[in-house]
């Protein structure tokens, strides 16, 4: 325990530099990751009350088939195609012509006129030599001056079978040589390619090569579909994806990354990606890299019936509809402005205040939340750095504004230094007003002298915490004049009251907050004894933080105080891992919220070893995760590699909805820790946010089901603040484009879709 510390005197503080300063000067381990452009997926769904069982894009147009018809969507609709043949079970689209096999026949369309071909019943169709191949189950037909030749030779086919060979060359063929039953042609290496149920054949002129497999075995039987993509053959099964390259098979399954082994369609992409249907929803096969599609996000339903793929967009057919999904070019600094933009069009702003919006009476309306304070802090230290980095304005006049309403979370308590969680206009708010406060105990609400507000009691750690980061990081970074004093004032009246209380958040009526304990009554017990970590380094923080701006001895000698008790030894195993009813994921949270407030300003070598220890041995435990907000956090503070691609590829994966759609991931075949990490807290996979949903501060990656049917919707400040704050740490690079159309969204085309404008009795100024 560390009886003593070296301060740094109040005029160094006077001359404080910005950490961001200071992290770009120092050496560092990490290499700053570019902001390039990348393919942001888009989606759409268009349920519909029977499956979709095909789809297929054809000269800019969209198909797809309901009730055995073809059907043409258009904004969004389907529309029925008049001469459509009825039974439609495959379409296949070469150039400027659609070949569709039908219960009633095998026939060509141009997107205007059908032609019947043949009525055979066709399994399968495709491109060999520059020519239309189409399979029945027992033949192979060549499509030629409008008409279908069958390419059998004359005299049947013959077999690679070595000992039917006579020495001129002649075979002696006991019964013909079947080359069905067909379920599938492709056309690979310049030679067509037959899949019959369970084994994969290849037509080498007359002779059915049934040994073309020199090494490996299919994964299954069940066999489904081929597709020929420049030096390899797809195969899928219900066990996964076989692979040929010339007389190799290889396996692909859900241990090498596929999310599902049940394969079905495989289609080919955009950029030389695969596409591939399951029963368990889409699947994107890139070189390097697998994206998961499911409901309700992606697609109508999981249970994926056709797929088609056009110039950067996809078709994906349904037992539930359509899901299209689109790619736009984007940067993340786009990115960021769309999520700003959201903000807006949502209606998640209120008096400064930032809001979850969730159904109520089936009207969006904004939820007042046990944490305002909270989410509110992520939006003002966003808006920090961003005027940090950028110095516009605007930019700073939204934090100003947050902060306000952080101001206001303290002025409207009675008692100085006494904060409220939220507050309630009963005369602007919608909704109804929560009940239930921490812990499942009754919320309490206090009535202000005025009687125009309601402001919620029994503030928490989470809400102490997240005060002192945003309001430090709004004096550092952005505040003016005023708002300096303020801040530190701000800072002052909330850490004075808990010292004066000896450590412990007194509420209005006389007794201590649920989770506002710092105490070592509370902390160094059995009772406490899981939080005396994350607690002990929020104490740590804020009692330096306010030192540290004010200069005030007071708040010395407190933080003195708390390394005497041995609070900054116990911030070096913070981080629980056991038993799992001790993880509680909003703690990474306000830990890393404490981690940036302290080592921002606490200079002291012994001091800063420990709290890097602390923050060392964290990381290790989340760097699995690759959050953004962690690593970027690891990075600044250590100048240590921090797996930033990992971290900034997450940023990249975000959905532009932030409406909380329902997602499934514990079904899936590729659940494994990856190479290179631990799971130290019992996760199986981190998942991609593109295949779960825009989540706040306490995210984890490791949840692999979850969602709110659709009836709630996150404020995406999660995001603004890692992009801006890679940005100001300089992890993140400016965009290298000029065009604006990668940095902007049109604003001026947002549409009120969310919560109605606030309405009600206008917030205090405290400026």
């Amino acid at each position: 325990m560390f009886q003593s510390l070296r301060f740094c005197s109040f005029g160094l503080f006077l001359t404080f530099i910005s950490f961001g300063m200071m992290a770009r000067q120092m050496h560092t381990h990490w290499e700053p990751q570019a902001d390039k452009v990348f393919l942001q997926e888009k989606s759409e769904v268009i349920p519909t009350s029977t499956a979709v069982t095909q789809v297929a894009q054809l000269a800019g147009r969209s198909f797809a088939v309901l009730n055995g018809k073809m059907q043409e969507l258009k904004a969004g609709q389907l529309q029925p195609l008049t001469n459509s043949p009825a039974g439609i079970t495959k379409m296949e689209v070469f150039g400027s012509t659609a070949w569709v096999i039908a219960s009633s026949g095998f026939f060509r369309f141009d997107g205007n006129n059908w032609q019947k071909i043949s009525d055979a019943n066709f399994v399968d169709v495709c491109l060999h030599l520059g020519k239309v191949h189409a399979a029945t189950p027992d033949a192979i037909h060549v499509y030629e001056d409008g008409k279908l030749t069958n390419i059998e030779p004359e005299g049947g086919y013959l077999s690679s079978d070595v000992t039917m060979l006579m020495e001129d060359g002649t075979q002696l063929l006991a019964d013909p040589v079947q080359l069905g039953p067909i379920t599938s042609i492709a056309s690979y290496s310049g030679t067509l390619h037959v899949l019959r149920p369970g084994q994969l054949v290849q037509l080498s002129g007359k002779v059915v090569n049934e040994h073309l497999i020199d090494w490996g075995n299919l994964p299954s039987k069940n066999t489904g579909e081929l597709l020929s993509m420049g030096s390899r053959l797809f195969i899928s099964t219900d066990r996964g994806l076989g692979v040929l390259r010339g007389a190799a098979l290889q396996q692909i399954k859900g241990e090498d990354g596929l999310p599902v082994e049940h394969t079905r369609q495989l289609v080919q992409g955009f950029d030389r990606d695969v596409w591939i249907g399951t029963p368990r929803g889409a699947i994107r096969m890139l070189e390097d890299d697998w994206h998961y599609f499911g409901a309700d996000h992606w697609l109508p339903d999981n249970h994926v019936n056709s797929i088609a793929v056009a110039e950067k967009e996809v078709l994906v057919a349904t037992d539930g509809g359509i899901g299209i999904i689109r790619y736009e070019p984007f940067t993340l600094r786009k990115k960021s402005a769309h999520y700003e933009q959201w903000l807006e069009d949502w209606g998640h702003k209120r008096m400064g205040f930032i809001h979850t919006i969730h159904k109520y009476e089936n009207e969006w309306v904004r939820e007042i939340s046990d944490n305002d304070g909270a989410h509110t802090a992520t939006y003002l230290s966003a808006m920090s750095y961003k005027y940090a980095v950028t110095g516009e304005e605007t930019a700073r006049q939204e934090a100003v504004n947050s902060f306000q309403a952080m101001l206001w979370l303290e002025r409207i308590t009675p008692i100085d230094g006494l904060i409220a969680r939220s507050i309630w206009s009963r005369k602007g708010d919608k909704g109804e007003m929560g009940r239930r406060g921490s812990g499942g105990l009754p919320a309490k609400w206090n009535a202000t002298a005025d009687s125009l507000w309601y402001w919620k009691g029994d503030a928490s750690s989470d809400e102490i915490i997240a005060h002192f980061y945003s309001v430090s990081l709004f004096h550092d970074l952005a505040a003016e004049g005023k708002e300096k004093e303020l801040a530190k004032e701000h800072m002052r009246r909330i850490a004075g009251y808990i010292m004066e209380n000896n450590w412990v958040l007194i509420d209005a009526d006389g007794q201590p907050t649920r989770w506002g304990r710092w105490n070592p009554e509370y902390l160094l017990r059995p009772y406490g004894w899981s939080d005396r970590g994350v607690n002990g380094l929020e104490a740590l923080a804020f009692s330096y933080s306010t030192y540290a701006l004010t200069g005030e001895e007071r708040f010395k000698k407190g933080y003195q105080q708390l390394v005497d008790w041995g609070y900054a030894e116990n911030t070096i195993k913070q981080k629980n891992t056991f038993p799992p009813s001790q993880i509680a994921p909003w703690d990474d949270n306000l830990a890393f919220e404490a981690y940036n407030t302290l080592l921002r300003y606490e200079k002291d070598p012994d001091m800063r070893s420990i709290y890097l220890r602390s923050l060392e041995r964290t990381f290790e435990i989340k760097r699995m995760e690759k959050i953004p907000w962690f690593n970027f956090t690891y990075a600044a503070m250590t100048g240590n590699d921090a797996d930033l691609e990992a971290a900034v590829q997450h940023l990249r994966e975000w959905t532009l909805d932030a409406i909380e759609h329902n997602y499934r991931n514990s079904h899936r075949d590729d659940l494994f820790v990856e190479e290179g990490y631990t799971s130290y807290e019992g996760g199986v996979k981190a998942i991609s946010p593109r295949e779960t949903a825009v989540t706040r501060g306490a995210r984890r990656a490791i949840v692999l089901d979850g969602g709110q049917n659709s009836n709630r919707i996150m404020e995406p400040v999660g995001f603004i603040r890692d992009y801006w704050m890679g940005r100001h740490y300089g992890l993140i690079l400016a965009p290298e484009v000029s065009d604006t159309g990668l940095l902007e969204v049109d604003k001026e085309s947002g549409e009120k879709v969310g919560a109605a404008l606030y309405d009600g009795p206008d917030r205090p100024d405290f400026l």
